[in-house]
Formats: structure tokens, sequence, C-alpha cells
């Protein structure tokens, strides 16, 4: 039965793995999408969110199963609880990457507003927290988990600045507002998905030491 559970374990590990997979390159595209200004693209990551969706329920489904016939404890009932959450964690990204995606077809109807710096800057290291965030789940790696919760704060740092950089373009000319509250959304929708990414390393640290550590500052 201890094999058994072993082998159902790395099912849901594998689910979870697939649905990173999804993810990840969800986030690449609606970077690519909206630098190349390829509405087309940004309209398959739309799409893409159903496949992620199902993944979501499966892991909670089977998640649910084996909570109930196994009445796991210690490392493993952490492990089990931890997918769930990841599992949730990795929907709404994938939610946002679609929010993101959206605003990019709705941009391209109009001109470009400024080159994008500070934006792909940003996706950039949110993609990263992403990665490591499941990296850490992967090998069971807390101190990697934290790393991801410190750089939190450089997606945060960015998203103010590049918001501080569009209100003066709203209020040098009001025909931008449109297409500067659209990038705002976008800003602001990169920093959500880096949020999650932390709640991920978060949910790792709890998996790997027990220790719940939302709320804390993390030490450098």
């Amino acid at each position: 039965m201890e094999r058994h559970l072993d082998t159902e374990l790395n099912d849901l590990k594998a689910k979870i793995l697939l649905m990173r997979g999804f993810v990840e390159s969800q986030l690449r595209d609606t970077l690519q999408a909206l630098t190349a200004r390829d509405a087309s693209l940004a309209m398959r990551v739309i799409q893409n969110d159903q496949a992620v969706d199902k993944l979501d329920i499966e892991i909670d489904e089977d998640s649910l199963h084996l909570l109930a016939l196994y009445h796991p404890t210690a490392g493993d009932l952490r492990f089990i609880t931890t997918v769930m959450k990841i599992a949730s964690e990795l929907e709404r990204m994938s939610d946002l990457a679609g929010n993101i995606a959206e605003r990019t077809i709705e941009l391209n109807d109009e001109p470009q507003l400024k080159p994008y710096i500070d934006i792909p800057a940003m996706a950039q290291r949110t993609i990263g927290m992403v990665r490591e965030s499941l990296d850490a789940f992967v090998n069971r790696d807390a101190e990697l988990a934290r790393k991801v919760c410190r750089d939190d704060d450089f997606v945060d740092d960015l998203t103010e600045q590049l918001f501080r950089e569009l209100l003066s373009f709203m209020l040098e000319d009001p025909r931008t507002i449109t297409r500067s509250a659209r990038l705002t959304f976008i800003g602001k929708y990169y920093e959500r998905i880096a949020d999650h990414a932390t709640n991920v390393a978060e949910l790792v640290v709890y998996m790997v030491e027990g220790k719940i550590i939302r709320h804390m500052a993390v030490e450098p």
C-alpha cells in the first residue's frame, strides 16, 4: 500500500509539472504577443486556459481521493495539501495571463504608446519567479523558495515605476488615457502573477520545513 501511495503521489506531481508547463508557456506567449503586437498569439493564450482549468480540477479530485483513501499523515499530508494549493495558484496565473492577452488585443487597435522596456523586464522576472517556485517544489528546496519571495520586491518596484510613468502620459495628453490604463492593468497583472509565485514558494517552505511563513518578512 505504501508503494502504491508513492506511485499516486508521483502521478500527482507529474500533473502539477504539466500544469506548470502550460502556464509558463502562456506567460512567455503573452510577452511575445505584447511586444510583437501579435493578436493571434494572444488569442491562443486565452484559449489555452481551458487546459489549465481541466488540470486544476483533476488535481483537486485526485488529491481528495488520496486523502480519503490513505488518510496520509506528516510529510505525505503536507505534500498533498501543498499540491492542491499550488494547482489553485497556477490556475489563477493562467487567468491573469488571459487578462494580459485581452489587454494586448485591445492595444493592437491603436498606435503603440511607448517602447516596451519596463514591462518586458517585469515579465521576465515574473516568469523566472514562477519557474523557480516550481523548481523549489520539485527539488524540495526551501532556500530557492525563499529567494523567490525576496524577488517579489523587484516586481513591486517596477510596477510602481511603470504606474508613475504612465500617469505622466495621461496628465500630459488625455488622448493617451485609454492606452495608458491598459498598460497599467498589464503591469498589475504581472505583479499579481508574481504574488502567486510567491504564494507557491511559501507553500514549498511549509511542505519542506513545516513552517508557515505567510505574512512574515523573509530573511535575506
